[in-house]
């Protein structure tokens, strides 16, 4: 499998039965192809529906169902619609369980960077913001780094989304929670090594006492 999809099922495994989740675009959305079929996830978009499914087949698109990137999806039976302001109640009302987005850039105090780099034209924020202070758990699942630039920093360089607001890390390398003492890598991908995900790094990394190879 590539990385993404890599990324994608292992940042599945962290959703639990029961949660209402965000999916940001790009990546993320590729995370409802994988729920475990033995749990009950909602999933919300932030566009305006509670119970969006995963991608549809080619030739079966609806064109009237898209998320909040503008792609197609599906929906799950007794999702609901309704407009921007319920679906922003949600968010800032802290119903959201976890969201899943990804980052230009992500900091060991757990700042996040994720929607503008200077000098170039972007559409805004988006909800990005609302999504990170107001969900109960932040994941940034992104590739390890850029080109060979390091995405994962001591300090973030580009404008910051929001601050101390980042609880997991998960790359193509591992998974790495953000502590009070620094990066914590919890699990390694095991077709590298330690010192090749300190090497992508932009910052410390701890290793767990309790380091786990990722089972995908």
């Amino acid at each position: 499998m590539d990385d993404k999809e890599y990324i994608a099922r292992r940042v599945a495994k962290e959703l639990r039965d029961g949660d209402v989740v965000n999916l940001g675009i790009g990546l993320p959305t590729m995370v409802a192809n994988y729920i475990p079929e033995d749990i009950e996830i909602t999933l919300q978009s932030e566009n305006g529906f509670l119970g969006m499914g995963p991608v549809p087949e080619p030739g079966k698109e609806d064109p009237y169902l898209v998320n909040a990137g503008g792609l197609h999806v599906t929906i799950n039976p007794g999702g609901a619609f309704f407009d921007s302001a319920e679906s922003f109640a949600i968010i800032r009302g802290g119903h959201l369980d976890a969201t899943v987005l990804g980052a230009l850039e992500v900091d060991e105090k757990g700042n996040l960077a994720n929607w503008m780099v200077p000098g170039k034209m972007v559409p805004g924020m988006g909800g990005a913001m609302d999504l990170v202070t107001g969900a109960k758990k932040v994941i940034v699942a992104m590739n390890h780094t850029a080109k060979g630039k390091h995405k994962i920093l001591k300090q973030c360089t580009l404008p910051l989304t929001a601050v101390h607001v980042v609880d997991l890390i998960i790359t193509e390398m591992g998974v790495i929670e953000v502590t009070d003492k620094g990066l914590l890598l919890k699990e390694i991908n095991p077709n590298y090594t330690i010192e090749q995900v300190q090497e992508a790094t932009g910052a410390t990394i701890i290793v767990s006492e309790n380091l786990k190879y990722t089972e995908i």
